[in-house]
């Protein structure tokens, strides 16, 4: 068999496998390992297996994932997002859909720390839904509101996703993660209006909040915000103005976490080992991952499909955007059925080069790509976002709740269509970067 049919084998397997609910950083190792040795050597599969990890692991940019995750379990898991939401809700709660509106607030705020849709959707679940319920909000666009806003987690900054894609592409991350701002504070505005429009047309899934808090209770609410406000500032901000690297960022924001949750006396000792023992099983996941990528990516390298695919991409005599049409329709076809880390592992090593070599901007493509995961992780028959709220909320049937997320659907690909026709909403402020 060719090095090409055998790439192809490879990826059918590593799919099999992942469908299979296998790991997928072991997936990635076997399929990797095993495409290795048999277009080279043994031995030099097990050479690639060494120097796969110690190459991932060595890499001194990485160490970001561990440290930005330590700042949001400190934050997630200490009772502020309670905190958060009452102080969202203070300020707008007596609009239309207002607790709706606030939830999609906070979780702006909570996914400028937490970095993940999962922690960000758990959270909200536990603390915004029995709000919403006490209003005699109805329960499928409540649950809708909160699963939306999760989808946030993963945009803006600091998010684990976009480090991962800078890891595995080799795109800068301090740009990728200052590239996330502005689309993620344009679907935080545009989700909001999408509730409003929601309760406007149909204003009984949403009675109004009759007491407007007082202007003394709005401010002396912001207590609640400015941990997450001070923590987002140095860190993202310190990227942003060059005062130190993401690496430096990700140290400086789980410290100043960790003493602003001692000092506000929230830090119990058994919230310490539970952000240490969170922290510590998601980074080995994460770089488990990434090893198997880096060793499944030479795989790939060796059967020379990449090579095969930008060659044939590249002389073909369409539009560069029919392209990247049906490589979007592919992704989102995906995305019904992975999650998105085994999505960027598994399609970035034949992606990217095709995408740079179409002249599309590496670091706007990763925004599009993280849009349309965000789309798959609301999307049915995985949707996982909706399926850890149906474990919070177990009196909503799961098919309600995937009705209900429909409209957060079409406004994240009307932002992504704007987005792909206005590139330099994501790329003017990394461009800026001193």
């Amino acid at each position: 068999m060719s090095p090409e049919v055998i790439g192809v084998i490879g990826i059918l397997v590593l799919l099999t496998l992942i469908l299979l609910r296998v790991s997928v950083g072991l997936s990635l190792f076997l399929v990797g390992f095993l495409g290795v040795s048999w277009l080279s050597d043994w031995s030099v599969g097990l050479s690639q297996l060494g120097s796969s990890a110690f190459g991932s692991a060595n890499n001194y940019g990485l160490s970001v994932i561990p440290l930005f995750i330590l700042m949001g379990m400190f934050m997630s898991n200490t009772g502020l997002g309670k905190d958060l939401f009452v102080a969202v809700d203070k300020w707008i709660g007596h609009f239309r859909g207002g607790l709706a509106i606030a939830t999609v607030g906070a979780a702006s705020i909570f996914s400028a720390i937490s970095g993940s849709s999962n922690a960000t959707t758990a959270t909200l679940s536990k603390i915004c839904i029995p709000e919403m319920n006490e209003y005699q909000y109805k329960k499928p666009f409540s649950t809708a509101a909160v699963a939306a806003g999760g989808t946030l987690g993963v945009l803006i900054p600091p998010s684990v996703l976009l480090i991962i894609y800078g890891a595995l592409t080799s795109e800068p991350i301090g740009p990728l993660l200052i590239g996330g701002l502005v689309p993620g504070i344009l679907m935080t505005l545009l989700f909001m209006l999408m509730i409003n429009i929601q309760v406007r047309l149909n204003p009984e899934i949403a009675p109004t909040k009759q007491v407007v808090s007082t202007t003394k209770e709005k401010f002396s609410s912001l207590r609640g915000i400015w941990p997450f406000l001070l923590i987002f500032a140095i860190s993202i901000g310190g990227i942003y103005f060059g005062v130190f690297t993401p690496s430096e960022a990700g140290g400086i924001g789980a410290i100043g976490a960790f003493l602003l949750t001692v000092l506000t006396k929230r830090l119990k000792f058994k919230d310490l080992l539970s952000s240490l023992d969170e922290t510590l099983r998601l980074t080995v996941m994460l770089f488990l991952i990434l090893i198997g990528a880096a060793l499944f990516g030479k795989f790939l390298a060796l059967s020379q499909i990449p090579m095969y695919l930008t060659t044939l991409v590249g002389g073909l005599d369409v539009s560069p955007y029919v392209i990247l049409a049906l490589i979007l329709v592919v992704y989102f076809i995906l995305g019904m059925f992975l999650e998105g880390i085994a999505i960027m592992t598994l399609t970035l090593p034949i992606v990217y080069p095709i995408i740079t070599q179409l002249g599309f901007d590496g670091l706007w493509f990763g925004i599009i790509m993280i849009m349309l995961i965000n789309i798959g992780v609301l999307t049915p028959p995985l949707g996982l976002s909706v399926y850890i709220i149906s474990g919070v909320v177990k009196d909503v049937p799961i098919e309600k709740i995937f009705r209900g997320v429909i409209p957060a659907i079409c406004t994240m690909a009307v932002l992504t269509i704007i987005l792909i026709i206005f590139p330099e909403i994501v790329t003017f402020l990394p461009s800026m970067i001193k």
